[in-house]
């Protein structure tokens, strides 16, 4: 039995078991690790808040489930995930923010560096975390690229690592390529490019979504496939940079091509169900949730390439104790692969691949992170039936897909400054 199987096992009977006499050593699974001492976890409810992206009730009742403590879920839409955990460090135990949302936040000395000798799956983590790159010859995304922001030299650091220490700022766990949403039987004709948001042809029928730091990369990845403007990197623009692209997008807006903009993505769901919109930014919950409903909709690998994002746990700087090392023990199953199957059956991907495919079908483990085609109907974690037998996902294999990323969700230096523009593009 190797360390990580002893260290999972004695830990995970702990606190699924009842009180028990004295202590046991827990935690990091050596000598002088926390202890836990004779208490029921039953008596532990920890609070997470996030994005509706994760906070998933079937995640609460698997975790009372299989660890028999309780999770109390709270979902936001991104700007709210920034403020709570910026300015309500006593709300939550745990932040499942997206790591531009870290950058925003890290410095306020509201969240704890994670030791990773206590993350089980640490070393299955993928590349993209800890070093940047997905293979050795991977270039680097533009943007605020996880592992830049992913590690710190020290607890109690505020600056973050140019290199990966032992101590993680947020522990992976989510992440996308994102596109552009299309309702190809509404649109009835290829789509290949980023530039087609704004085409006239749309007019009345296109969208984008209203998240500043997001939107605006969306909108960049447009601007560059136009030819309007070529950056030097889309993820730190400067001044004139960020000008001439809300400028194109206001001209845009007051010429119509807007139906609305959506900040989560129930909105946007409605928007293409319905119709309405034909094409739009989306994420890929939005799209399995659309198809769910037997609607056509694709979301289309394009030219240009993904505008990505990742997503992880962090810790309340307030958080200790039996608390603490039930949080731990939380993340550790988070990454041991029945989470990560939940979320790749919606078209994510998992920080650990590897154990999720335990959890996954040979057909599902095949279309959804091979790209290879469906030999049963690919239904979704509901149950709803999302691809036939003979299709292949969108975009083809996790390689294809995070190995064609043009750039990372970002905070950029004139942050103040591009929030200011991106109101006045919202107010035009």
């Amino acid at each position: 039995m190797d360390r990580t199987e002893t260290k999972g096992v004695s830990r995970r009977a702990l606190l699924k078991g009842t009180a028990a006499v004295g202590a046991a050593a827990v935690g990091s699974g050596v000598i002088g690790a926390p202890m836990i001492w004779a208490q029921n976890i039953k008596d532990v409810t920890l609070r997470q808040f996030g994005t509706g992206v994760s906070n998933l009730n079937e995640v609460a009742e698997k975790v009372k489930e299989d660890l028999g403590f309780t999770l109390q879920m709270t979902a936001l839409d991104s700007d709210s995930v920034t403020q709570r955990a910026a300015t309500q460090p006593k709300s939550f135990d745990i932040a499942d923010i997206e790591y531009w949302i870290c950058k925003k936040v890290w410095g306020a000395g509201n969240l704890q560096a994670m030791d990773v000798s206590r993350i089980e799956n640490y070393d299955k983590i993928v590349g993209i975390f800890k070093s940047g790159k997905l293979t050795p010859e991977s270039t680097i995304a533009q943007g605020t690229a996880p592992h830049s922001v992913g590690f710190v030299p020290e607890p109690g650091a505020r600056a973050f690592a140019d290199e990966q220490t032992n101590w993680m700022t947020l522990i992976p766990t989510i992440y996308n390529a994102d596109t552009l949403g299309i309702r190809p039987d509404l649109i009835g004709r290829p789509i290949n490019n980023w530039s087609e948001l704004l085409n006239p042809e749309f007019k009345g029928k296109a969208s984008i979504l209203d998240i500043s730091a997001i939107g605006i990369m969306d909108m960049a990845m447009v601007c560059e496939s136009m030819g309007e403007i070529q950056y030097g990197d889309k993820g730190n623009m400067t001044q004139e940079e960020i000008d001439k692209t809300i400028a194109i997008f206001i001209e845009a807006k007051r010429a119509g091509q807007f139906r609305a903009f959506w900040k989560s993505f129930d909105e946007s769901v409605n928007l293409m169900a319905s119709g309405e919109v034909v094409i739009q930014s989306m994420w890929s919950p939005a799209i399995t949730a659309v198809k769910s409903k037997g609607i056509p909709c694709v979301y289309q690998p394009l030219e240009e390439g993904y505008r990505s994002w990742g997503g992880g746990l962090g810790l309340s700087a307030n958080l200790s104790g039996l608390e603490l090392d039930a949080a731990y023990e939380y993340i550790n199953w988070y990454l041991s692969g029945w989470v990560g199957g939940f979320l790749m059956r919606q078209g994510y991907y998992s920080a650990v691949p590897e154990t999720s495919k335990l959890f996954m079908s040979e057909n599902e483990w095949g279309y959804w992170f091979e790209g290879k085609e469906a030999t049963e109907v690919i239904t979704n974690p509901q149950g709803s039936p999302m691809a036939q037998v003979g299709e292949v996902r969108d975009g083809g294999s996790f390689e294809e897909r995070m190995g064609r990323v043009a750039c990372w969700n970002a905070v950029m230096d004139e942050n103040k400054y591009m929030v200011r523009k991106w109101n006045e593009f919202i107010a035009a």
